[in-house]
């Protein structure tokens, strides 16, 4: 065992990836977390990786980005994605999990580590640059620390607006006129749909733009900063009249047998619901059902009754209604090098959705190099850097200085960014079909990782691991 112990802050994604990887190569970990001290706008419990915004990890299929980028952290035994997996609900082609199960498996198995001292109090200050430290806060990093961070950087904090969406209880739904169907047939008939006709659409959205607002404070007094990826439902009515039913509201691809043959034309464009909302499954029985894309800012009284408008929904019952927060990152590729160590402290590490990552995969690779690192440089080592063909590896490198160095990116105002196959590095030679691109993309990220991972084994010694994932 090491003795040089390794600090990381947060429990979130990032910082349980990163302290399971630092203890599993033999290092102590002092894992800090400040809930239930202390909560932020989003949490509910003082679980490890709590999932605030929605329960799913994106699509499962390693032809795409996000599905590829879980591939490459089962391949590193990420537990994320690994206890993401054991406690998987339906969800089409997506990886999505029981969230109450997934957060307790997460805190057992680090609490029951015999390498990893879980400490609950809010840090305050950032560790001297004697301790080899990961800064794991999350996009809610608590005020007195993000003030130490700024200062520390000299860069002002980033921000956006960022939200999440209301889960309600599946037995008070209208199964008479809500149907399960997953997209085009794909996978399970995960999730529930709720259609609604030209009429009942146009009033819904009526109300909901016009619904009123929860006061954000300091949300009016400056310009409204949203996060594209996550936008508020009402914001995404106000764009236009269709733009939701091109959105979260799309009908294509979904499909009732009780509205007749779907193959025939005519009865097709006759039957097809004017807009459809989904509902995507919280837990195996369904006993919590999550409003896909319906992240919302109204007060939860008008989301109570706004959203009861909705067909299928006139009797639902709110488990949690949305809510909207500030979410704050770092101007990383000012501050970061590729292997998530501060350019101008190499013992500080950073790791998760503060460096400008999106998604809770993307969260998991961050931890997973920074625990990497940090093992690395506890036991005298020089730190790696991941792969350009891999998923991790291009992202990484985005948020990184090296995006800099690869790209004009430097000319553009920083924005967190989720996987992507417009990160990665172009082929060598030109394949058309996009589908066969991707594939093609997958195939050199296994090749460049299964060569990366024989070195990396080597130096993490990692045929003296404590503990492995059942």
């Amino acid at each position: 065992m090491i003795e040089k112990e390794v600090i990381v802050i947060g429990a979130g994604l990032a910082g349980s990836e990163a302290a399971w990887q630092v203890a599993n190569s033999g290092v102590p970990v002092k894992l800090i977390e400040m809930r239930p001290h202390k909560s932020t706008p989003a949490h509910h419990t003082d679980e490890c990786g709590e999932l605030v915004c929605s329960n799913s990890f994106g699509a499962l299929s390693p032809d795409r980005a996000a599905g590829l980028l879980q591939k490459e952290l089962r391949f590193f035994n990420s537990l994320i994605v690994k206890t993401a997996d054991k406690f998987a609900v339906p969800a089409g082609g997506a990886l999505a999990v029981d969230r109450s199960k997934f957060s307790n498996a997460l805190t057992e198995a680090l609490s029951n580590h015999p390498l990893i001292e879980i400490k609950r109090y809010e840090q305050l200050e950032l560790p001297s640059k004697d301790s080899i430290t990961i800064l794991a806060t999350g996009p809610l990093t608590a005020d007195a620390l993000a003030n130490k961070i700024q200062s520390f950087t000299g860069v002002s904090a980033c921000h956006f607006y960022d939200a999440a969406s209301p889960i309600i209880y599946g037995d008070t739904i209208d199964h008479k006129k809500v149907f399960r169907a997953s997209r085009y047939d794909k996978g399970d008939p995960a999730y529930f749909n709720c259609p609604m006709n030209k009429n009942e659409y146009i009033h819904f959205r009526s109300e909901l733009i016009t619904g009123e607002q929860a006061d954000l404070k300091d949300f009016e007094k400056e310009s409204a900063n949203f996060f594209e990826a996550c936008l508020p439902i009402e914001e995404i009515a106000r764009r236009g009249i269709d733009t939701m039913r091109y959105g979260p509201l799309k009908s294509i691809g979904l499909w009732n047998p009780k509205w007749g043959d779907l193959f025939d034309r005519e009865n097709r464009i006759k039957n097809r619901p004017h807009a459809i909302v989904q509902l995507r499954m919280e837990d195996l029985k369904g006993k919590l059902l999550n409003m896909v894309g319906f992240q919302t800012n109204l007060k939860w009284s008008e989301q109570k009754r706004i959203f009861r408008m909705i067909p299928g929904l006139e009797k639902a019952e709110f488990v949690r209604f949305g809510v909207m927060h500030r979410n704050t990152f770092l101007e990383s590729p000012k501050l970061l090098l590729p292997t998530l160590q501060f350019m101008n402290r190499e013992t500080l590490l950073a790791a998760g959705q503060i460096t400008g990552t999106e998604g809770y995969a993307a969260a998991a690779a961050g931890g997973l190099l920074a625990g990497i690192n940090a093992s690395l440089l506890a036991m005298s080592k020089n730190p790696v850097n991941f792969p350009d063909e891999s998923m991790i590896g291009s992202l990484i490198n985005f948020i990184s200085n090296r995006n800099q160095i690869l790209s004009n990116q430097k000319k553009n105002k920083f924005q967190p960014m989720p996987a992507s196959f417009g990160l990665v590095p172009e082929l060598n030679y030109r394949i058309k079909d996009k589908r066969l691109r991707y594939k093609a993309y997958q195939e050199r990220s296994t090749e460049a990782l299964k060569s990366f991972k024989k070195i990396l084994d080597s130096r993490l010694r990692k045929d003296h691991l404590l503990t492995k994932i059942n």
